[in-house]
């Protein structure tokens, strides 16, 4: 919770549930990845929050742009990005938002299939396009597993296909899974793009470029390793397996930049139990999965939860929202406990929110408006 934050709920009182977005964390932390990793350039992954007060804070400060559609190609331009500070990273794209990329100057664009291949070759005559590895994200709080990427032989054979469909065979990406706590896991994804290169290299591809994708953490309800271990972890197996003659680098942070920076306020709606015996509180918020809190999906990212109380004796809970959807449970097995003196009309405050909220808000599902946000 920095100051600003407190200072605003305390005086503005918003109604809940709303996020609070400090833009000063969100700057520290882009300048905190610049000094650690300096060799790698940065495109925002905008899905992880897409407000323009973030976009153009980012585009003012130099960074690049990971967009996975045309809104978000929209936003970046219509707040200071320019095409050339814009990848399109998505690996499942309409022709003609590929069309739409081109026109507006883009010219990178990420592929991990032949179907995809062939819409490129198509609708960004030219372009330079980088192949996704497929990553199994072991040690990563919100995996991303099978749906992206493809194995090192296959895109050995999409890259060589980029090449004769009249395309630029620029490089090689891959995600080792969202909140990842295991940081050897890029030396297993370095390993692999090492190959790559070098496959490549002998029928005469040189690639250029490295994509490390995302992966940095933000601080929930364990702690994490520094920006700088994450850099080390990144640095070590590059310079080991490429040696002097590095590629260009892009790292694409979302939640490692904004998570830290948000605070969501939510009250305490209902305080209940299930049986005269029960001895866990079911404590039901004004915010729920379909709220912003779309990654409690299976109890995967867990946050932290501070009220007003926390210096009283504490019990079980179930956390739930507040909507007629019986998925829309928060916790059920993690162990959270709560202020035996909770009460309904109590305002609690999950932290680090600020990745992940807005951007998965349903919009008025059971009527409940989409999740209010202040970016101060």
């Amino acid at each position: 919770m920095t100051a600003k934050i407190s200072r605003f709920l305390e005086d503005v009182r918003p109604p809940t549930p709303c996020v609070v977005v400090d833009l000063d964390v969100i700057k520290n932390n882009y300048l905190n990845l610049r000094h650690w990793l300096p060799l790698a350039r940065v495109y925002y992954a905008v899905k992880a929050n897409p407000a323009p007060e973030i976009v153009r804070l980012l585009a003012d400060m130099g960074s690049s742009f990971d967009v996975a559609s045309r809104p978000e190609i929209e936003l970046c331009l219509a707040n200071g990005a320019t095409p050339d500070r814009l990848s399109f990273g998505n690996t499942i794209k309409k022709k003609a938002d590929i069309a739409f990329a081109y026109e507006q100057g883009v010219r990178l664009f990420a592929f991990d299939s032949e179907a995809e291949l062939d819409k490129l070759a198509e609708a960004a005559p030219g372009a330079r396009v980088f192949c996704r590895l497929l990553m199994t994200c072991e040690g990563a709080e919100w995996p991303l597993s099978r749906k992206f990427g493809c194995e090192i032989d296959m895109a050995r054979d999409l890259l060589v296909a980029a090449r004769d469909r009249g395309l630029v065979p620029y490089g090689v990406s891959f995600h080792v899974g969202s909140q990842q706590t295991d940081l050897d896991q890029w030396d297993v994804a370095v390993g692999k793009t090492a190959m790559l290169f070098t496959a490549l290299n002998a029928v005469g591809i040189t690639l250029k470029m490295v994509n490390l994708g995302g992966g940095l953490p933000a601080r929930y309800r364990t702690d994490v390793p520094g920006v700088d271990r994450y850099a080390d972890a990144i640095m070590h197996p590059m310079t080991r397996h490429f040696g002097n003659d590095l590629p260009t680098m892009i790292i694409e942070p979302g939640r490692g930049l904004v998570g830290d920076a948000g605070i969501l306020e939510a009250e305490v709606v209902l305080i209940s139990k299930k049986g005269y015996g029960e001895e866990v509180r079911w404590v039901y918020l004004d915010i729920g999965k379909f709220g912003g809190l779309a990654e409690t999906m299976d109890e995967s990212i867990k946050y932290r939860i501070e009220t007003d109380r926390d210096s009283e004796a504490t019990g079980p809970v179930v956390l739930a929202g507040p909507t007629c959807d019986s998925a829309d449970i928060l916790y059920e097995k993690a162990g959270y406990e709560m202020p035996l003196g909770l009460a309904v009309g109590d305002r609690v405050r999950i932290m680090a929110t600020g990745a992940y909220t807005t951007s998965y808000s349903a919009v008025n599902f059971n009527g409940f408006a989409p999740l209010k946000a202040y970016y101060i």
